[in-house]
């Protein structure tokens, strides 16, 4: 150690005497974004690829805020590359007062430049950086902008964000406005130094999600996506006259409704639009989103705070008023409003203030009275003029309030006791002895044959065993009081040691790896489904976080000789056996189970970070999981008919 800070203490000085004005890096143009790219997408890989496409039809919708644009095509072509064309006013082709060059190129080559920096261009953007264009266009081996406007067609190019010649004028327009085709700077082989990973590709069905959720916010744009890669071209078109009330519809689609039409309240206050849409459901779980400028904020702001406030006071003030809610009765909790509630919530205004590099929480301090007068006021009409459905809407709430203490009771019997009541942890469960929750894991494994294995197989320094025997209980189906009665689930959340719902503290977690450990056939997927479901519904920062696993375990064993060969599908042991020979005998074994396996076996292909293959569980689109889990696991059996009769194909069969 003393070696040590002397060998820091001599080289102090010369490190600091290196630090000058010659370390000091300029960064011109759009080098930045190609030296940082993640700075400005968030990331260079699939998520960060269509970013660049939201980031131009972002444009797009800010031309429709504006008044201008009723149309927005989107198209995915054959070279890899994607454009955006809209019916809008066109990107302004003048030359820049200040830059001496077409504004149009500022746009596209200049961090920063655009219309939404004050001034009369937007007073509405989601765009709020300014930085969109540009950074596609540095982002980008090569991109193309056509502009109609003033009776001309006007073009640019560029690569790597550098112009490729001068707007020039190609012909005549009869309509104006803008198309951006660009090819993104993919790295390969023939481009090693390409920005984005090696081999991703644009996904249509990612892009329709985001373009959908733009329809519903934007009422009355059409918005159309193309695919034309294939041997068939593939087009959606959206357009949705109802706007987010639509958006619900859509949210309650595979659930039972509790109401036929949602509640809808609309208004302007100091420049700030303020639309809610909502109706509940026959679900046990709220999804509510809301937006900003149509930008997402999943963790919420001053909105949803304002919603959530108006709901509550206006629930209860209706209850107390016609006696719903008795003398006696404790006034309903906010949770208590929103259980089995659909609802988006979307404001517009000029200068929106978004907490964090990715806009995911709206800060403006102003908003939240805005919104809560504007929906209290809109929710006591509501209610007033409706009284069936207020009733509906009450009794409803009160279930929740009773469900909520019940659950209360039930949740005290799961929370972990203090070190000196240790034995409070599941009977079941064979625990490991390191401490830090970033090195531990718990596998949470099918039947008692098969924990018996993992137990004896596993290294119990830092890897857990949970036995679990049978299916757990579809969550889907019931409210938090009733799932805390389930012997299995009680034993995962005490074993976890973070609560449930809403006791639910992630720094409590005791495993930073909880990998769902089931058997290779249709009832191992399906115990696996109905654990994610849990942890979706009531453990959903498990997900988020990116600590839920799935073990792979292998669903062959083969033989040949004194070889032994594991193989995890159909795919690689047709792979394999043209390797080994398919005329020279081979021993196949078929694990149906995975307490086939000797605890060696298990530990070799399963368990063993140094050999196993696991998938991490991961939830890119909220929407997209709630709707699947839905669909799966609700009570509604003809959506889920269809689903199973659309993807038959996929289905891998147990013979």
């Amino acid at each position: 150690m003393a070696a040590d800070m002397e060998k820091m203490q001599e080289n102090t000085p010369v490190q600091a005497a290196q630090y000058d004005e010659n370390q000091i890096q300029v960064l011109e143009g759009l080098e930045a974004v190609r030296k940082r790219p993640g700075m400005y997408i968030g990331s260079t890989d699939a998520r960060g690829l269509h970013h660049c496409v939201y980031e131009i039809v972002d444009n797009a919708i800010d031309e429709a805020l504006a008044g201008y644009c009723t149309e927005v095509n989107i198209c995915l072509h054959k070279d890899g590359s994607v454009s955006v064309r809209d019916n809008g006013r066109g990107f302004p082709v003048g030359i820049h007062p200040k830059m001496g060059r077409p504004a149009v190129e500022v746009c596209l080559t200049v961090l920063h430049a655009g219309g939404k920096f004050g001034g009369e261009g937007y007073k509405v953007s989601g765009g709020l950086h300014g930085v969109g264009a540009s950074v596609v266009n540095a982002l980008s081996h090569h991109l193309r902008v056509e502009v109609h406007q003033a009776g001309k067609i006007y073009e640019q190019e560029y690569t790597l964000g550098k112009i490729d010649y001068d707007l020039r004028i190609i012909g005549e327009a009869e309509d104006t406005g803008t198309t951006i085709r660009f090819w993104p700077d993919i790295r390969s082989a023939e481009n090693p130094g390409g920005v984005f990973d090696e081999g991703i590709d644009f996904s249509f069905d990612v892009l329709k999600v985001r373009i959908r959720e733009m329809a519903f916010l934007n009422k009355g744009i059409k918005l159309v996506l193309r695919d034309e890669r294939g041997e068939e071209v593939n087009e959606r078109v959206f357009h949705y006259e109802g706007g987010i009330r639509e958006f619900v519809k859509y949210l309650n689609k595979n659930k039972e409704v509790l109401f036929a039409e949602p509640i809808y309240v609309e208004g302007v206050k100091n420049g700030v639009t303020v639309e809610v849409a909502m109706q509940y459901n026959d679900s046990y779980s709220e999804n509510i989103y809301a937006f900003a400028n149509n930008i997402h904020t999943p963790e919420g702001g001053t909105h949803l705070m304002g919603f959530q406030s108006a709901l509550t006071r206006a629930v209860n003030n209706y209850g107390r008023k016609y006696k719903i809610l008795k003398d006696n009765d404790s006034n309903l909790k906010g949770e208590d409003t929103r259980e089995s509630l659909a609802a988006v919530i979307s404001v517009k205004m000029p200068e929106p203030q978004f907490e964090g590099q990715t806009k995911s929480k709206l800060g403006n301090s102003e908003v939240r009275p805005i919104v809560d007068n504007l929906v209290y006021e809109g929710l006591e009409t509501f209610l007033e003029e409706n009284p069936a459905v207020a009733k509906t809407i009450l009794e409803r709430c009160l279930g929740a309030a009773r469900a909520r203490e019940a659950a209360r009771k039930a949740r005290d019997l799961t929370r972990r006791k203090t070190v000196l009541e240790s034995g409070s942890l599941p009977g079941k469960l064979a625990d490991c002895t390191e401490r830090d929750p970033a090195k531990c894991e718990i596998f949470i494994v099918e039947g008692d044959s098969a924990g018996g294995s993992a137990k004896t197989g596993r290294d119990r320094m830092y890897q857990a065993i949970l036995p679990l025997r049978g299916k757990i209980l579809n969550v889907e189906k019931a409210r938090l009081d009733k799932i805390l009665i389930s012997e299995q689930i009680k034993n995962m959340i005490t074993a976890f040691g973070c609560g449930v719902g809403d006791d639910f503290n992630i720094d409590k977690l005791r495993y930073h790896r909880i990998v769902c450990m089931t058997d290779a056939d249709v009832d191992g997927a399906h115990i696996r489904i109905l654990m994610l479901t849990f942890f979706y519904r009531y453990m959903r920062p498990l997900i988020e976080r990116g600590y839920v696993y799935i073990a792979m375990p292998p669903l062959y064993k083969v033989t040949k000789g004194k070889q032994e060969y594991y193989v995890y599908n159909d795919q690689e042991l047709q792979k394999l056996l043209d390797q080994i020979g398919r005329e020279t005998k081979a021993e196949i074994q078929r694990y149906k189970g995975l307490g086939e396996m000797s605890s060696e076996q298990l530990w070799h292909t399963t368990m063993n970070p140094e050999t196993r293959t696991m998938m991490k569980v991961t939830m890119e689109d909220a929407m997209a999981a709630d709707e699947i889990i839905s669909l799966l696991m609700g009570d509604k059996v003809e959506p889920r008919r269809e689903f199973i009769e659309q993807n038959s194909e996929l289905a891998v069969l147990d013979f």
